[in-house]
């Protein structure tokens, strides 16, 4: 049965919670928070159809359900109410039913509903799950993704042989070859495959048979498989080298939909190609593509291919900025694209003939791309420090509005303050950004304890989005002024910054952090310099344990999912081409490197400076794995230094269950505040 939410702040009506009654955030809050994903524009760019995730703490659990709004904004109505997740609507060239995945069944599979609700129609009845897919243009066909026995002459023989597998008292595992496990999944020598299949499931075909995976397991883009406008061809990302887990080189393959040989169009790169698309007119192909192999963090640039010509060239070779999503314009003159940018993802239009790249939208974290189907305006994803996703819309002279409003009703209530940028001068005098948030009721006379975040990666960047997981605003909740410094490494300030990482983990990075404590400590006068804490996780938990063995400036720190010995931390982890380029290669290649960058080799200086740290892990994290944790506990224990493990065994590299994060906030907050007024 389909309900209908009216969104009352569409019509102007005003907020009913005054400034005095906001109360601070709270982990259920965050919680209760609705997360959009996967916007469609209908074909007559009237509609839009989205998903929406919806979490019960006590549950445990979250439910996935379609939603559908006008474009201009207005009503917003739920058109599933099924048991199961329902996700990746896709409308059908004429606009007459939506298409979209569903797990209400044993395997998730296709599904076909109108859009003015009702029942839905299940299209396909494959034995395997239909992890992702895309329409033909002409919506006669789909192209899916599924996990398979590379071997296996049939979808059936692959669910067979998981059946059997799942019922044997034998559950030992034969490997034979590297990308055994993945990021939190046993591989169980399966591939990721593409397929093609008529709408109804019939007639399906293998496109990449063999022993790959297509798409890649990692390095790929937004959309990684993707029909020729007239429906003939498929291009489809991919790695051929004989290690994938040494490589980065995924290439970008073109084959008929019905089978055979597949064209590699990017041979002659070695580096990550990916994310490619036809224009509309099917004059061009273009993708992404990196140009260092073995560096998973070099720029995105947009690559042009006349296909007549057979000419290509980058689109964006003078614009220091990754590329991230992108999309052609229905007329196939421009390329929306959106690229972080000193703290934000900023959304811009290329023009394909003159090369200009113009900045559309320069707020926030915008993401979600996509063009109106006459050209004319564009819709995406919005989120900020102060709210979760909506979807809004913009006209190509940067106009915009809000068309959803999901989670006003429970944002209206909150006390949250945006983010404050400031820059300051770093050890060699390069600056450096950090952005600051205030906790709720800020006073600007009363002092209150600092909590500096350290972001992972160690590519990546702190941004102004909303969270979910290390959530500036939960940080601040309890009284604390949080600092998020994009130190050197982080994306989004040139590549030249990013590359500064490298072979120098501890080295740069580190003083960069001390640094902008120095200037907060010296020009904002509301920060207890008596009081502050650290936390972060990945290569931010690296950061706090190479912390706690240099410096007792910290009250209290806060490691997850750290790196704390660089040596047996290659032997565990999946992706072998990360640590070999930030390292010089494998621990025995240069194991200085390792031993220089390691905290491990500095834990004697934990007997001098004891700071009080909580160590959190979960078992089924590949990427950093739980002995590193174990490592890093057992040598705070040896050196008499206050400590706490927090063991999650059914948890990955972050921890995603409602229940589980209650407690990670609760321990966190109690960790913190038990040390850091000491």
């Amino acid at each position: 049965m389909k309900k209908t939410v009216m969104l009352l702040m569409l019509l102007g009506a005003c907020a009913c919670v005054t400034a005095a009654e906001k109360r601070a955030q709270t982990v259920e809050d965050m919680w209760a928070m609705q997360r959009i994903k996967d916007l469609q524009v209908s074909p007559d760019g009237k509609q839009i159809v989205f998903s929406v995730t919806a979490y019960n703490m006590e549950a445990n659990k979250g439910q996935t359900d379609l939603w559908l709004v006008p474009a201009s904004g207005g009503e917003a109505m739920q058109l599933t109410n099924a048991s199961g997740n329902n996700t990746a609507p896709r409308w059908l060239p004429d606009g007459s039913a939506l298409v979209f995945l569903s797990d209400r069944g044993e395997v998730q599979q296709l599904y076909k509903m109108s859009p003015s609700g009702g029942d839905a129609q299940q299209l396909t009845h494959l034995p395997v799950d239909i992890e992702s897919f895309v329409l033909s243009p002409q919506g006669n066909k789909f192209a899916f993704t599924a996990t398979v026995y590379a071997d296996a002459k049939t979808l059936q023989e692959s669910a067979e042989r998981d059946r059997v597998r799942k019922d044997s008292k034998v559950q030992a595992r034969i490997i034979d070859h590297l990308f055994y496990r993945y990021w939190n999944e046993w591989r169980e020598g399966k591939r990721t495959h593409v397929f093609v299949a008529a709408l109804d499931g019939s007639g399906v075909v293998d496109l990449t048979p063999g022993e790959y995976d297509a798409p890649p397991l990692d390095l790929g883009g937004a959309q990684d498989f993707v029909f020729s406008p007239d429906g003939s061809e498929l291009a489809f990302v991919s790695n051929h080298d004989a290690v994938p887990a040494t490589s980065t080189n995924n290439d970008i393959f073109i084959v008929p939909v019905t089978g055979g040989e597949a064209l590699c169009v990017t041979k002659e790169s070695k580096a990550v190609d990916n994310s490619p698309a036809w224009s509309p007119d099917g004059k061009y192909f273009a993708y992404k593509a990196m140009q260092r192999p073995g560096f998973e963090s070099d720029q995105y640039d947009l690559i042009l291919l006349d296909r007549k010509s057979g000419t290509r060239k980058s689109l964006t070779e003078a614009f220091d900025r990754s590329v991230d999503e992108w999309q052609w314009s229905p007329d196939s003159k421009s390329i929306l694209f959106n690229a972080e940018d000193q703290g934000r993802k900023k959304i811009y239009v290329l023009e394909i003939i003159s090369g200009n790249i113009k900045e559309l939208v320069s707020e926030h974290t915008n993401a979600g791309l996509r063009f109106a189907p006459d050209g004319k305006s564009i819709y995406f994803k919005q989120q900020s420090v102060t709210q979760p996703d909506e979807i809004f819309t913009a006209d190509l002279k940067g106009n915009f509005k809000q068309v959803t409003f999901i989670n006003r009703v429970l944002l209206e209530q909150l006390a949250l303050n945006p983010v404050e940028d400031i820059w300051y001068p770093s050890f060699d005098r390069q600056k450096v950004h950090c952005m600051l948030v205030k906790p709720p009721f800020f006073n600007e006379s009363e002092k209150y304890p600092l909590v500096l975040l350290i972001h992972g990666g160690p590519e990546n960047m702190f941004g102004d989005d909303y969270h979910y997981r290390w959530n500036a605003p939960m940080f601040a909740a309890p009284g604390y002024v949080v600092a998020m410094i994009n130190i050197r490494g982080s994306q989004g300030y040139g590549q030249d910054w990013c590359d500064l990482v490298a072979k120098d983990w501890g080295g740069g990075p580190y003083k960069d952090l001390m640094a902008g404590v120095d200037y907060l400590l010296a020009t904002v006068p509301y920060i207890d310099k008596n009081r502050i804490a650290a936390a972060g996780a990945s290569y931010g938990g690296y950061m706090v344990n190479w912390i706690a063995t240099h410096t007792d400036r910290f009250k209290v720190l806060v490691s997850h999912s750290g790196v704390f010995d660089l040596r047996s931390k290659y032997g565990a982890t999946e992706e072998l081409w990360f640590p070999e380029w930030e390292f010089n290669g494998a621990p025995w290649d240069d194991p200085d490197m390792y031993a220089k960058w390691s905290p491990s080799f500095y834990v004697n200086n934990m007997k001098q400076f004891k700071t009080p740290t909580l160590v959190i892990h979960g078992q089924n994290d590949f990427r950093v794995s739980v002995t590193q944790s174990m490592q890093l506990f057992t040598a705070l224990q040896k050196m008499d230094v206050p400590s706490r493990f927090i063991y999650f065994p059914d948890e990955y590299h972050f921890v995603t269950k409602p229940q589980n994060a209650r407690l990670w906030w609760n321990e966190v907050f109690a960790w913190i505040d038990k040390w850091i007024n000491k």
